[in-house]
């Protein structure tokens, strides 16, 4: 099952010299998740770097009651509670490995891409960084969590990937207490992160959140020489 439209903010120098992906949350689409975005800041954008917004597969969804929706991967329920959904997690694990290693053959190295995503999207952005495809420059999660028993917490291969989650604390969809604990989990296997409560923040994004992120950004992925 492959992945849906791509949207794509392009850098402004003349070459890309590092990408950031950015996965959607559940029932969105790329260009869906870059409106809202840019809805909030008006840019999300630098010079440098290439960032992608792919849209995830039309599949059905369990907690919609089996009905069609772009998900990146199915799940039995929305908790942490319930096992993965292994089967439809790799099969979308192989799909974004492909895609980054388009990324990688476009001249942008590994440990110069970062992964990301609101929800759903920073569910998976977890399971690739730390388990589908390690050496990546770096994570970040807006309002996700892991199940209790994700595969991360038991299968990591890259440990050193630096991680960076933020979470409303009024989040009534996510509770915060569920990013909470898998930040801690995550901590208890040796991945180092911070972890940003969002004051009066529901399951959304909000525009400081979005100016911190690009903040993070540019710090894991600084200009080259090549780019000044």
């Amino acid at each position: 099952m492959s992945l849906g439209t791509l949207r794509i903010v392009k850098q402004s120098n003349k070459v890309s010299s590092a990408s950031v992906i950015f996965l959607h949350g559940s029932g969105d689409t790329g260009q869906g998740i870059l409106n809202w975005i840019k809805f909030l800041t008006g840019d999300f954008s630098l010079p440098h770097i290439n960032f992608y917004f792919p849209t995830a597969p039309l599949r059905p969804y369990t907690p919609l009651q089996g009905e069609l929706s772009n998900v990146w991967f199915d799940r039995y329920d929305i908790t942490p509670d319930v096992p993965e959904h292994k089967e439809t997690l790799e099969s979308i694990g192989g799909e974004i490995k492909m895609f980054i290693n388009k990324v990688v053959e476009s001249g942008v190295p590994l440990n110069r891409i970062i992964i990301g995503g609101f929800s759903m999207g920073g569910a998976l952005a977890l399971h690739t960084a730390y388990r589908f495809n390690p050496g990546l420059a770096g994570v970040f999660t807006l309002s996700s969590f892991l199940n209790n028993k994700s595969a991360v917490f038991n299968e990591p291969k890259a440990l050193e990937t630096p991680l960076y989650m933020c979470h409303g604390d009024r989040d009534t969809l996510v509770p915060i207490s569920w990013g909470q604990k898998t930040h801690k989990d995550l901590t208890n296997i040796g991945i180092n992160g911070e972890f940003i409560p969002l004051q009066n923040t529901m399951h959304e994004l909000k525009k400081n959140e979005m100016e911190g992120l690009l903040q993070w950004i540019q710090k894991i992925l600084p200009p080259l020489e090549s780019d000044k």
